[in-house]
């Protein structure tokens, strides 16, 4: 009404203040038009804020003071921000945006200069006072993806990862990783154990704990080939005197609850895979110690430097409740993370001793394995811990899967000795054998079966299972305890031995990462008896989707019948006990048992003789009074090809 009367006011005066007022009201309405209409038309009202923002805050051209629309609309933003979004944020950083926010490809990376360590960089990602960290080089990025998603799903975001070299600093940080330069100029291949340059790596770590203790934040340091499995701080504030905890290569258990170990009853190393620190003098100054010990001497360990400083004292028990322990000069309280739940390779994957005292492991490191990085990488992916890219799970060719046979009496029947352990493994082997060369003839990857060991396999002599361990017999065991995983995975000449056969891990199948395309495409093959009812090659399908296929078949059947199946992704065979009769092609046979000897490793070790390591041996069943016994001779002592 106001507006109304206001402007039958203007038609009675002079007419110019009538032009004006006209074109006020007009702008006011165009204005409002405006607004509501680009309000509207955009489903993500954030959206249109952050565009009109990007486009209202850049200067008129001319240096001149905006329209009035402009003025207009910046109150309208002010007015309607808290209904249709929350203020914008502060710019953000690799450091401070969420995980695996990956930066804008249009923008250039930062100078190098911007990831040097520093307490400013380390205090963008602490919290509660605590940074956990991990570094690696360029050939552990997907042990440092793994490790990274790992604390995601557990809601950690407190952690930092330092790269040893450039290529991994740049990896990670175009997949918004928290990334920082450890200015170690390391190689970005896999280094193998007890190298100069492994041995660098650990220099590299001291040095890493140095720099940051000054900073007074807690620092939880793992390495990469371990993984997180529960939120770990809470257990750690549970002893907020101690200056250092540490995980260790304990086997036998001390304590049956969550507990740190009874340190007088600890035998084993202390093994610095996962372990904390307080910013406390008697940290500093052992950190300080140990830096100058490795840097004085290239060839020491860092691991075992570390042990050998702080036994220097060991004793007595800083209380009768906590279990921490005096130790290094007498003033540093340490503790022993249980490793029942902060887990070795073998206490999780063999012993699998979370379970057998009904506990929650807090993480579990990829140690006491064979076959190098491959090994570990296998391990986690047995235990469906480890990340892979989607490609991974589903393959090229698709996957041939079968179920293993194993008689009772191999399993459970008789000591658990060193021959009925070769035993049951020879039987397992003849089926994986058969099972490798289908998957070879049908250009598919083969799922691996899960397999049982009666007896363990240390790098140690021993009598089969480690005195005061919990292992079950016969447990699962993983797969480098009987084969080379890596030599397995490694790319071998075809021109010598054949065509590549690729594994997965035996779980795979089960894995929540595994495509709805590939659980929905799967076709069961029962073998049957020659000359039985519907047992024929046919690739005709039963009800139900099953394929009756005849045994002892020959290469151009398989050939011939499952070429009909190419497009199924995952083909299981209810058995591959004589279903295979051979390659008809003799070289390709010859190329191809070159290849599976290569596949076997040892066991170790026999007591009381050396050497004491047994070879396995693929083809075991072609040689008459074949025995799992040690070489004899120095000259008997390699692989049985």
């Amino acid at each position: 009404m106001a507006l109304t009367k206001g402007f039958e006011d203007v038609v009675h005066s002079r007419p110019l203040f009538l032009t004006i007022y006209t074109v006020v009201v007009v702008g006011i309405v165009v204005s409002s038009l405006y607004i509501f209409s680009a309000f509207y038309s955009n489903n993500n009202p954030s959206s249109f804020l952050s565009s009109f923002s990007s486009s209202s805050s850049s200067s008129s051209p001319s240096g001149e003071e905006p329209h009035l629309t402009d003025q207009i609309l910046n109150v309208s933003q002010s007015k309607t921000m808290h209904a249709v979004s929350s203020p914008a944020p502060e710019p953000q950083n690799v450091w401070t945006r969420p995980t695996f926010d990956v930066p804008p490809h249009n923008k250039k990376m930062p100078p190098m200069e911007s990831f040097r360590l520093t307490k400013e960089l380390v205090q963008q990602r602490v919290k509660d006072n605590i940074i956990i960290v991990t570094f690696g080089n360029y050939a552990f990025m997907d042990f440092i993806l793994t490790w990274v998603k790992h604390l995601t799903e557990l809601g950690l975001t407190n952690y930092l990862v330092g790269a040893m070299d450039t290529k991994l600093l740049e990896a990670l940080y175009w997949k918004g990783l928290p990334v920082f330069d450890m200015g170690s100029h390391m190689s970005t291949i896999d280094v193998g154990w007890g190298s100069p340059t492994f041995h660098k790596m650990g220099r590299e770590k001291v040095i890493l704990i140095n720099s940051m203790l000054p900073f007074g934040y807690e620092l939880l340091m793992c390495d990469t080939d371990m993984v997180w499995l529960k939120n770990p701080l809470p257990y750690i504030a549970h002893y907020p005197e101690a200056d250092v905890l540490t995980s260790s290569d304990q086997v036998v258990p001390t304590v049956v609850d969550d507990s740190l170990e009874v340190w007088q009853e600890v035998g084993a190393a202390y093994n610095i895979g996962i372990f904390h620190w307080r910013p406390t003098e008697s940290a500093k100054k052992l950190a300080k110690e140990w830096k100058e010990l490795l840097l004085a001497d290239e060839k020491i360990w860092d691991q075992t430097g570390f042990n050998d400083i702080v036994h220097r004292q060991l004793g007595p028990s800083v209380d009768d409740e906590s279990g921490l322990v005096y130790a290094y000069d007498g003033n540093l309280k340490l503790g022993i993370l249980p490793a029942s739940i902060f887990c070795s390779g073998h206490t999780y994957f063999v012993q699998a001793m979370h379970q057998q005292l009904r506990l929650e492991p807090y993480a579990v490191h990829t140690t006491f394995q064979y076959a190098g990085t491959a090994g570990k990488r296998h391990r986690l992916r047995e235990a469906m811990l480890f990340y892979d890219p989607p490609e991974y799970y589903n393959p090229p060719g698709g996957f041939l899967s079968f179920k293993p046979s194993i008689p009772k009496s191999l399993l459970l029947i008789g000591n658990h000795t060193i021959g009925s352990h070769f035993t049951l493994i020879n039987y397992q082997m003849k089926q994986i054998r058969t099972a490798l060369a289908i998957a070879s003839l049908l250009n598919r990857t083969l799922v691996m079966p899960p397999l049982w060991c009666r007896i363990d396999r240390l790098w140690f002599p021993h009598p089969g299972v480690l005195e005061g361990s919990i292992t079950r017999q016969p447990f699962l065991c993983p797969l480098d305890h009987v084969f080379e995983v890596d030599v397995m995975l490694r790319e071998l000449p075809e021109e010598e031995f054949g065509p590549k056969i690729d594994i997965r891990e035996y779980s795979i199948l089960e894995n929540s990462a595994l495509p709805a395309e590939v659980k929905k495409s799967w076709l069961n093959v029962q073998l049957c008896k020659k000359g039985t009812k519907d047992c024929n090659a046919s690739n005709n399908t039963t009800v139900g989707g099953a394929l009756k296929f005849p045994k002892h078949s020959n290469e151009e059947t398989f050939i011939e019948i499952f070429s009909s199946f190419k497009h199924v992704k995952v083909i299981q065979l209810s058995s591959v006990q004589d279903a295979f009769t051979g390659f008809t092609d003799k070289e390709r046979e010859q190329s191809f048992r070159k290849r599976v000897k290569h596949y076997v490793g040892i066991w170790c070790c026999v007591l009381d003789h050396t050497p004491g390591h047994i070879y396995y041996d693929m083809y075991w069943d072609e040689k008459p009074g074949w025995k799992p016994i040690p070489p004899q001779t120095s000259a008997d002592d390699h692989p049985p090809w």
